[in-house]
């Protein structure tokens, strides 16, 4: 879409609409269209409003989403107005920019996005001093890209609604991600493994350096357990930077974790002076192992920024943690989960969690975008499943859904099959495969298949997707 307006906005749709304008899906991006100069710029001609409050900045292959809400939870039970920056959206955009768990207040988001927009055109007039700013530091007729525009909306929304901390995601990478123009009191880094490939380098290493390019001199980090590669990375940064340090497996313990279909509960000890001190028994509305991992992460952030962070505080906000799209029973009866995972790590945890709570042989549906590891996802999918529907992970980003279908079809048909006609070590039949290029239509067959039969049915490989299925299946 793309949308002018030159009446004053009255509220969110319009300020979205507008900057969906700057979002060029066949122009892609390169390494090129990461410069954290120009969020830079715009920020100083904003006023800086990066700076209005502290905050906290989440970095990671995945699992950051996740931790950043967990992270705003706790800081709003606390009574602190919250601006929390997250994506990609599920359902629509404000879900990017909210007030801890709700929607900002539509006169903020229309008047922040007035103050945006005088600020967009300023780039445009030679007679304001943002024309001489802007052009004269980059190429000529470089417009800023849709995310620079977004993260500096975000930061004008928190200022417009005097917010007290901001919690901070990042879209890509970390080192020159538009976000880093914050001095956060902590930082905070998930897991780590290859993705965005094209963007940030082909090595764990490499990906690993770009994530710690977010780590600022004197202030800590909060890392989530690490692969050898990674955590060398993450430790010589601290070092170099006179960072405070405090990795999960060594300042807390996660004891007795369990899940069922409701939630995740399990107990976390605190390390005090080389032994753990009091548990700490926590259940979160989510299922899967790694929401225990998610919670310790942003309670250990929490807990670095404000230290006076209470145990009843943190047991409240995360018994009333929601979040759409982290494997979400969106329908009963069959059951449809939908889940954003689209790297294999969070693939491999998906599929553990729902074949533990739901066993196999279900539907699948699944699309995602260009450049993922489809071949590694469909090695752990595959195996899993009686029926399984290939898609176009909706319209917004690039994909080869062709390529997607051939890709399950050659792990399929060159599948180790047992005498039972069962995947080696899958335990289900050779499932059935099948492709169905529009979005709506390929819903429709995976829903319609999973009331024949009664199997449950899981979406999953691209946020976009699952958005497009919760978006449909929900009233």
């Amino acid at each position: 879409m793309n949308v002018e307006y030159s009446a004053p906005f009255t509220g969110s749709s319009q300020v979205f609409d507008w900057l969906s304008r700057f979002i060029n899906i066949d122009r892609g991006q390169s390494v090129k269209s990461f410069r954290l100069d120009r969020t830079e710029m715009l920020c100083e001609m904003a006023g800086h409003p990066e700076r209005s409050s502290p905050s906290i900045h989440v970095a990671g292959s995945k699992g950051k989403g996740s931790v950043t809400g967990m992270i705003s939870a706790i800081l709003a039970e606390r009574g602190l107005r919250v601006a929390r920056y997250t994506s990609p959206h599920v359902s629509e955009y404000r879900e990017r920019i909210t007030l801890g768990n709700d929607f900002l207040d539509e006169s903020v988001y229309a008047a922040a996005g007035e103050e945006l927009r005088g600020i967009v055109d300023s780039l445009k007039d030679p007679a304001k001093p943002g024309y001489a700013l802007f052009n004269g530091s980059i190429e000529d007729g470089e417009e800023p890209a849709f995310f620079e525009l977004l993260t500096l909306y975000f930061f004008l929304c928190a200022r417009r609604a005097k917010c007290d901390v901001m919690v901070v995601e990042t879209g890509i990478g970390g080192r020159l991600d538009s976000t880093n123009v914050v001095d956060p009191l902590v930082s905070v880094i998930t897991s780590i493994e290859l993705e965005h490939t094209e963007f940030l380098g082909g090595t764990i290493e490499a990906i690993a350096r770009e994530k710690a390019g977010i780590i600022k001199r004197g202030r800590p980090l909060v890392l989530l357990d690490q692969d050898t590669e990674a955590f060398e990375i993450f430790k010589k940064a601290v070092e170099e930077k006179n960072s405070p340090f405090i990795y999960l497996p060594e300042a807390a313990r996660i004891d007795s974790l369990r899940y069922d279909r409701d939630g995740t509960s399990f107990s976390l000890r605190f390390e005090q002076g080389g032994r753990p001190g009091e548990p700490l028994e926590l259940f979160i509305p989510i299922p899967g192992a790694i929401q225990g991992k998610n919670a310790s992460l942003a309670i250990l952030a929490a807990k670095a920024a404000f230290p006076d962070t209470d145990a009843g505080t943190i047991k409240r906000a995360l018994a009333g943690f929601t979040l759409p799209a982290r494997f979400e029973r969106i329908r009963d009866n069959p059951p449809v989960i939908i889940d954003g995972a689209h790297t294999p790590k969070s693939t491999a945890y998906c599929i553990e969690t729902f074949g533990s709570l739901y066993g196999k042989a279900g539907i699948l549906l699944f699309g995602c975008a260009a450049h993922k590891d489809a071949y590694t996802m469909a090695q752990t999918l595959a195996p899993q499943f009686s029926r399984i529907v290939i898609t176009t992970p909706g319209n917004f980003k690039v994909s080869y859904p062709e390529q997607i279908y051939d890709i399950f079809k050659g792990i399929i048909d060159g599948g180790d099959f047992g005498a039972s006609g069962a995947f080696i070590g899958g335990g289900v039949g050779k499932p059935e495969l099948i492709f169905i290029r529009d979005t709506d239509t390929a819903i429709e067959k995976a829903l319609a298949l999973g009331k024949e039969t009664g199997l449950p049915v899981l979406g999953i490989g691209s946020f976009y997707l699952v958005a497009e299925i919760r978006n449909r299946t929900l009233p």
